[in-house]
């Protein structure tokens, strides 16, 4: 894929204070009930070098194809205080967190008490380079990465943001999805706040420099009082790393600590193992964690109701190295194919998987059936975005740039294969057939997850309901438009049994249409018209591929 420049920005503020790099923390968190109120700071001088009109588009891409028809995560978030290398290893992080977005990256670090930041369009070594990292130094950094949902596809919405208010400056990295940002942009646009951005995590900072609170903590409580929906967030002050996570909890945010002391906030423990960081705790849903020179601090942002953590974690978006909600991906995914194997048998020579997000499950059904696994989809790592398409037509082209069938595997075979999800069933249809083509006796498809029947507000980039092929087809009406000899889902109720008492704990508003918050203005996109959030079309058809939220009372 073709990378985009970097962008560099930098906003400074005159400050004589000392910045305490290798102050070591307790080890467990002081719960607070206030915090001190701050000194109040003075003006500081903002100078951007970052082009908030620069746009970029890509040629269309069919070998996205198998990818489009799956939910996509919007970002990974990470935040690092107190180690001299926070740049270097926050983009190692991001590395580990890429597969929650390849939009775009950006890290922010502090130095000398100025923030700095580098931000483009593309991937994590797409953006950075040595000379780039160069540029930010610090023991204090945040980083993003990103795959859209609200916004659209420019460099002006690539994160990590950083805006300037009266009292100092401020960075920040948000994963998730706010359902009333129509409502609060309205308000604040009607109050003369000037957005730069079409992003709904630029609302968080306007609410944060309208706060009439004094100390930036409880204008961080003030502003995320204001918010409904999904946010993980970080920030990054002058001399502060704070992480956010909603009353919810809808999306993961976890804490480590490197050996140094230096701590470190991320959305996956997959990203702590990368840099050597020890797992810790999970940042609580309504908890508001702030890391200074006087070591780590805890605030009960509001009191939270019942948590809701998105259970697309486990069954797609999350490594299966990573433990999310205090529980380990590989383990669910692998269970996940056994009760696929008990409750739904069929006769078989081979289990294969669609790599990479089914192997796990697969791994399970195999075991528990007693059938061999074998790789009968060879996936290719090497496609990006741009390539040359012949002239003449050839099916499933998009799919076959991405999964190669494996003959010796599947010839005179009866064949399962598992995959993690159907969403719109256009890229399992094209599975099938390729699967028959390479000489495969019969295809059984197996699906790790509950039909998805209902699009998420959440921060999960889905269709709309009326293009999730389970909202409009009876499993058999769908087995018969994808063409395998059978299919059979992941039941909803064994899924809950399997998580036991933690059941309730989980969001289930895909599968249920059942939405915790009820999303009111929301648009969500026609994937099957728009993909890649704009990258794919001209700036002016943007807008057309979203269709409006329906509401339910």
């Amino acid at each position: 894929m073709a990378a985009a420049t970097p962008t560099s920005s930098t906003l400074s503020k005159s400050s004589s204070l000392p910045f305490n790099h290798t102050h070591l923390f307790p080890k467990t968190p002081s719960i607070l009930p206030t915090l001190p109120r701050a000194a109040v700071k003075p003006l500081f001088l903002v100078s951007s070098k970052n082009p908030l009109s620069d746009v970029l588009t890509f040629p269309t891409a069919a070998a996205s194809a198998c990818d489009d028809d799956k939910p996509r995560e919007e970002c990974g978030v990470v935040g690092i205080y107190g180690d001299p290398e926070a740049s270097r290893l926050c983009y190692l992080a991001l590395h580990a967190l890429q597969h929650r977005g390849q939009e775009g990256a950006g890290i922010v670090t502090v130095h000398n008490n100025v923030l700095q930041s580098v931000t483009g369009v593309g991937l994590v070594s797409d953006v950075f380079s040595e000379s780039k990292l160069d540029q930010l130094p610090g023991s204090l950094a945040i980083g993003h990465v990103r795959y859209s949902t609200a916004g659209q596809s420019m460099l002006k919405n690539v994160q990590p943001f950083v805006a300037g208010y009266r009292f100092g400056s401020v960075g920040v990295a948000h994963n998730g999805n706010l359902v009333n940002y129509g409502t609060l942009r309205s308000n604040l646009e009607d109050s003369g706040s000037i957005f730069n951005t079409t992003s709904d995590t630029e609302v968080v900072l306007h609410l944060i420099a309208t706060s009439k609170h004094r100390p930036f903590i409880l204008r961080i409580v003030d502003a995320c009082e204001k918010l409904k929906g999904a946010y993980s967030i970080v920030f990054v002050t002058e001399d502060k790393l704070v992480a956010v996570r909603d009353p919810f909890g809808f999306r993961p945010l976890v804490m480590g600590r490197r050996s140094n002391g230096a701590v470190v906030f991320a959305s996956e423990t997959c990203a702590l193992d990368l840099i050597e960081a020890t797992y810790e705790r999970e940042v609580f849903p309504g908890e508001v964690v702030v890391v200074d020179k006087n070591g780590v601090q805890s605030l009960c942002l509001m009191s939270h109701p019942q948590p809701k953590q998105c259970i697309f974690e486990h069954i797609y978006f999350a490594l299966p190295n990573s433990v999310v909600f205090g529980r380990s991906v590989y383990e669910s995914r692998r269970r996940f194919g056994e009760i696929l194997a008990s409750e739904s048998p069929v006769d078989c020579d081979v289990v294969i998987a669609v790599p990479d997000s089914g192997v796990v499950a697969a791994l399970g059904y195999a075991a528990k059936a007693g059938v061999p696994f074998q790789q009968g989809l060879i996936r290719s790592h090497y496609v990006g975005r741009t390539f040359i398409e012949p002239s003449q037509k050839i099916r499933d082209f998009g799919v076959k740039l991405k999964l190669s069938p494996v003959r010796a595997v599947l010839e005179g075979k009866r064949v399962v294969v598992v995959d993690d999800s159907i969403v719109r069933g256009t890229t399992s249809s094209k599975i099938v057939r390729l699967l028959k083509e390479a000489g495969a006796k019969e295809v059984h498809m197996r699906i790790a997850s509950p039909p998805i029947i209902g699009s998420c507000y959440y921060g999960v980039d889905t269709p709309s309901s009326e293009e999730l092929i389970s909202n409009r087809m009876s499993v058999e009406e769908i087995r018969d438009f994808i063409g395998s000899d059978s299919l059979a889902f992941l039941p909803f109720d064994s899924l809950k049994k399997l998580l036991g008492s933690e059941s309730p704990n989980f969001c289930y508003a895909c599968f249920s249409g059942n939405y915790p918050v009820e999303p009111t203005e929301l648009k969500v996109k026609r994937v099957g018209d728009f993909v890649d959030d704009g990258l794919n079309g001209s700036l002016e058809s943007i807008g057309g591929g979203w269709v409006q939220a329906k509401v339910r009372f």
